[in-house]
């Protein structure tokens, strides 16, 4: 087995490769480049990476998501409580700050679930890869169906199943679009 990025793995050939003079000042640059392209091509960085700009995106996306659950006209916050109280009722700073509140734990849960889901899936696909040692459409379609499976394990082996078959498929999806040729205009 052969893992990027890890020692005996491959790492990255450097344009006008060969023997380095010591004397070039640019020698200690180039070295320095190839070190710093390994690291980015481990498995460890990759997956750190993936978990880190998911919980970012999740973030995001959880704040967006949970600003707009309030200003729907069908739809009345309560307030957690003895007796349920409409949000619309009580003083505007009190609404601002549960609005927040409640604005950052959905944030922050969103932000761990994608962080969770990117880290699993490019840690295992980045796994496949080394293992299999190809790039191609089926480390992302095996990766999806291991992660998919992986997220749905509590709730038995059906649910497993299906997991595995809806993250093979989007991920089948979404690889093949992004390996489809640029159109030149």
């Amino acid at each position: 087995m052969s893992f990027p990025g890890l020692p005996g793995g491959s790492l990255p050939n450097i344009p006008g490769g060969g023997a380095v003079d010591p004397s070039d000042p640019n020698a200690k640059m180039a070295a320095d480049v190839r070190k710093l392209q390994g690291l980015m091509e481990s498995c460890f960085a990759k997956t750190v990476m993936s978990g880190v700009m998911g919980f970012g995106l999740g973030g995001l996306f959880g704040a967006f998501m949970a600003s707009m659950s309030y200003d729907t006209p069908m739809h009345t916050a309560t307030v957690a409580g003895a007796e349920k109280t409409a949000i619309s009722s009580l003083p505007w700073k009190q609404q601002l700050k549960y609005g927040f509140k409640d604005m950052g734990a959905r944030s922050f849960s969103t932000a761990k679930n994608f962080g969770m889901v990117g880290a699993l899936f490019s840690g295992i696909e980045c796994g496949i890869e080394g293992y299999r040692a190809k790039n191609d459409l089926s480390n992302g379609v095996a990766a999806g169906c291991a992660t998919g499976a992986i997220l749905a394990r509590n709730g038995g082996p059906q649910a497993a199943a299906v997991g595995c078959a809806g993250f093979a498929a989007f991920s089948a999806a979404i690889d093949a679009w992004m390996r489809m040729p640029k159109e030149e205009e």
